[in-house]
């Protein structure tokens, strides 16, 4: 899937989903802008081809050397991605940050703009939890912070005439995932591969979703879907528990440890313990996921093996 757009922003472009996108992007013969601080991008994961702008979009300095009138589209994904922080300063940053980029793309005449919210905006929701879901009740300061800047995007795209895509996201895994349960069960078991701490009780249970499939999905929307404010879920119709991501992960490299458990039924204050997405939306624009989520883990934990 390729996006008639040729010149394209990715903001957080040197990140985990970031970087897989430029480098699609890049492949399909698009012209790709980068702008990212690098606090926990890498240089090293964009290809030659795209070209860097380093800084802090919420600087309009930066976000007017990055957001330029030649620009066929934003992709943003820039944001401050730790789901366990429970600070009002992350709310805060997130919210300017995308305020910034609206301001500036309205400045210069750019009106169209994807962006990468969460599924952490549903809070505790019945499942499967479909788009039209309400209320929107999340219960961490992440979730809180996506909603927001959907609610920002949506006024852009209802009253200032921008063509806006929101996706929230499941789980997305593969090669330089950070911070997230896979390579934290790895980094782990590499240091003591007879014990296996797992925060909560195990039976916390969501989809994941592998960053192939969510590029494509997310291209899919994007060239299918052009109404003022278009949001979706991305996922899988399938599930996983952290008790069988860590069977997934011992069984990739051959150990075979103790669990302990730190117990409760969520890994940290605000954490959803169980989420699935409703993606009859998505499959009724006629895409669905390639792999299921017990799939994804294992191709995830067999790439982040290969980088060590």
């Amino acid at each position: 899937m390729s996006l008639s757009a040729e010149r394209i922003l990715v903001t957080g472009g040197a990140g985990f989903v970031g970087s897989h996108l430029v480098e699609r992007l890049v492949g399909d013969g698009h012209e790709v802008r980068v702008v990212d601080n690098l606090s926990t991008g890498h240089k090293e994961w964009l290809p030659a081809e795209a070209t860097l702008v380093e800084g802090d979009l919420s600087d309009p300095e930066t976000a007017a050397t990055a957001i330029t009138s030649d620009l066929d589209l934003v992709i943003h994904l820039a944001a401050d991605k730790d789901a366990s922080r429970d600070d009002i300063a992350q709310f805060q940053s997130n919210t300017t940050l995308t305020e910034t980029v609206l301001d500036r793309m309205e400045e210069v005449g750019l009106d169209k703009i994807a962006f990468t919210s969460s599924s952490t905006v549903y809070g505790e929701a019945p499942r499967p939890t479909p788009e039209d879901y309400a209320p929107l009740e999340p219960i961490s300061i992440y979730g809180a912070g996506k909603l927001a800047e959907e609610a920002l995007l949506s006024v852009y795209g209802h009253s200032h005439d921008f063509t806006v895509w929101t996706f929230r996201f499941a789980n997305v895994v593969g090669p330089r995932l950070r911070g997230a349960v896979v390579p934290d069960f790895i980094e782990k078991l590499q240091a003591d591969p007879e014990h296996l701490e797992i925060l909560g009780n195990g039976r916390q249970e969501k989809s994941y979703l592998y960053i192939d499939d969510c590029l494509d999905a997310m291209l899919h929307v994007i060239e299918h879907s052009n109404k003022p404010v278009n949001t979706f879920n991305l996922g899988t119709r399938t599930t996983t528990s952290v008790d069988r991501i860590a069977a997934i992960v011992a069984d990739e490299m051959g150990v075979d440890p103790e669990r302990s458990y730190t117990g409760g039924d969520r890994g940290w204050t605000g954490d959803v313990p169980k989420m699935r997405l409703s993606v009859e939306k998505l499959a009724a624009l006629g895409w669905e996921a390639t792999h299921s989520s017990d799939e994804a883990i294992r191709m995830a934990t067999r790439e982040l093996l290969e980088e060590v």
